[in-house]
């Protein structure tokens, strides 16, 4: 088998280890979260921020930040088909996201091996301006995402 076959089932097994974690994620759809762009060890994932999504403070709650981050940090550690959670993970908020404002939150894979991974992911609003760093580390459990 080629590398460039190699590279193409990588990327199918992503696209469809991603399609079927997104159609049982209730939570990301509930948020209306979608997958934007998909491959292994790295997504892409969007969210408009809703009237419902905003704190006291008139900015997006920063729980709906983390959740943003964190549907991206398991459709990128998920990618390779192995059934993986989150073990830790962590944020730091840098700026205020409002209603309206659409999220990307984009997550690459800096580590992994057969049983641990640690991802880094980056929120941005539609300007490009960074909105919070989250790392994650991921631990591989029993099963594959699909069959």
């Amino acid at each position: 088998m080629s590398q460039h076959q190699d590279r193409e089932g990588a990327q199918r097994r992503a696209e469809q280890a991603a399609a079927a974690l997104y159609a049982r994620d209730r939570a990301s759809q509930a948020l209306g979260m979608r997958i934007d762009a998909v491959r292994p060890g790295w997504a892409r994932v969007v969210m408009r921020v809703r009237a419902d999504m905003v704190n006291g403070h008139g900015v997006c709650h920063g729980g709906i930040v983390f959740s943003l981050g964190d549907s991206a940090f398991a459709f990128a550690c998920n990618s390779h088909n192995d059934a993986t959670v989150a073990a830790a993970a962590s944020i730091d908020f840098l700026a205020a996201a409002r209603e309206g404002d659409e999220l990307t939150a984009e997550a690459s894979e800096a580590w992994r091996t057969k049983r641990n991974g640690i991802y880094e992911i980056v929120v941005s609003n539609q300007r490009g301006e960074r909105i919070a760093l989250f790392r994650g580390r991921s631990y591989r459990v029993e099963g594959q995402v699909t069959a």
